[in-house]
């Protein structure tokens, strides 16, 4: 139940949602009102001479309570249109009923990841897409695995998407010493990651720009056990084959690079996981191919919102109430000049 002073307090009115929030305009004009009827009554008032002794009239304080009838009506006036402009204050909650699923991104951090065939450099491409996938899902638990000649986990599953996008922006070339390209392995760390998840659905999401050169797994056998332990597996080859821009020469003429996927092996593991694969030569085709897998792999997550609105009109329409009745009293007292209203 509010008081008067809680209902007044700045918090409490900025607190609301008003329903008529207009009509809270006219409460600047009451002021405005009360002296624009002053003046009109001044203009219009019949003077009587009086002839006093000498000397001042003494003032005394009492005369102030002529202006008490005004006042009152004033703050009537001012609760009537709060409650006319109908606060209400809304409480609402979210239940999320249904099961998100696992999902982990294993990405490639080897030395090639810098060529430029995608804007700026592959491996920044990468990342940007990763996060806008990453904020597309809800309720899905994700996490991430980088290799290059070895491989680790980065992050856990987790639903703490704002520690996967801070993950995902400090990824950089040279973070794993051991250079080269260990896609068996990072299969198995990803495998050994989800294997205990509990989830109805768990999806690994592979990208890399070139063919398995390091790591003691086999790349078909780690796809293959990751399947037999009920993990989907997606397969994105990254970049254009041939001579690639990288960097420019003492010159500053550009440099280029051979480069080459092994799209056939890539194709091999999204089969023998149950995916597929996907190639992406440049930065929307990308944007493209994550936009599918985003489409591909929905979670059955359904959300319901409980409204209840509470009105507070009532509160200040018996102040305004109370107050005009207290105003209706006092015109019957010596506090009302009678030949004035």
């Amino acid at each position: 139940m509010l008081t008067l002073l809680d209902g007044l307090r700045y918090s409490t009115l900025t607190g609301y949602s008003w329903e008529w929030p207009r009509v809270l305009l006219l409460l600047p004009a009451l002021p405005l009102l009360f002296a624009l009827r002053w003046l009109l009554a001044h203009r219009r008032r019949q003077r009587l001479g009086v002839a006093f002794v000498a000397g001042q009239v003494r003032t005394d304080w009492s005369a102030v309570l002529r202006f008490l009838p005004d006042v009152v009506l004033l703050a009537s006036l001012a609760f009537a249109l709060l409650a006319l402009a109908r606060p209400q204050r809304t409480d609402e909650r979210v239940v999320q009923t249904g099961e998100g699923i696992d999902i982990l991104l294993v990405l490639d951090v080897s030395g090639s990841m810098e060529l430029e065939d995608l804007r700026p450099n592959r491996l920044e491409a990468a990342k940007r897409v990763a996060r806008e996938f990453v904020a597309g899902r809800a309720g899905d638990r994700i996490g991430v695995v980088v290799f290059a000649g070895d491989a680790y986990s980065l992050t856990p599953l987790t639903t703490d998407y704002d520690l996967l996008l801070e993950n995902l922006a400090e990824l950089r070339l040279g973070m794993i010493a051991n250079d080269g390209t260990a896609i068996g392995t990072a299969l198995g760390v990803a495998t050994n990651r989800l294997r205990e998840s509990k989830s109805r659905t768990k999806v690994c999401i592979l990208l890399s720009d070139g063919e398995n050169t390091a790591g003691n797994l086999d790349p078909l056998l780690a796809a293959q056990l990751a399947h037999a332990y009920g993990l989907r597996l997606y397969t994105i080859g990254i970049g254009q084959d041939g001579a690639i821009p990288f960097g420019k020469d003492e010159l500053g003429r550009p440099r280029y690079v051979e480069t080459r996927l092994d799209e056939g092996t890539m194709r091999q593991l999204a089969a023998a996981g149950g995916g597929q694969f996907f190639r992406a030569t440049d930065n929307e085709a990308l944007r493209e191919v994550f936009g599918q897998i985003n489409r591909l792999e929905k979670s059955e997550i359904k959300q319901t919102r409980f409204r209840n609105t509470t009105d507070y009109y009532r509160y200040y329409l018996a102040w305004s109430l109370g107050l005009w009745l207290l105003w209706l009293g006092l015109k019957n007292t010596f506090l009302t000049n009678s030949l004035e209203d």
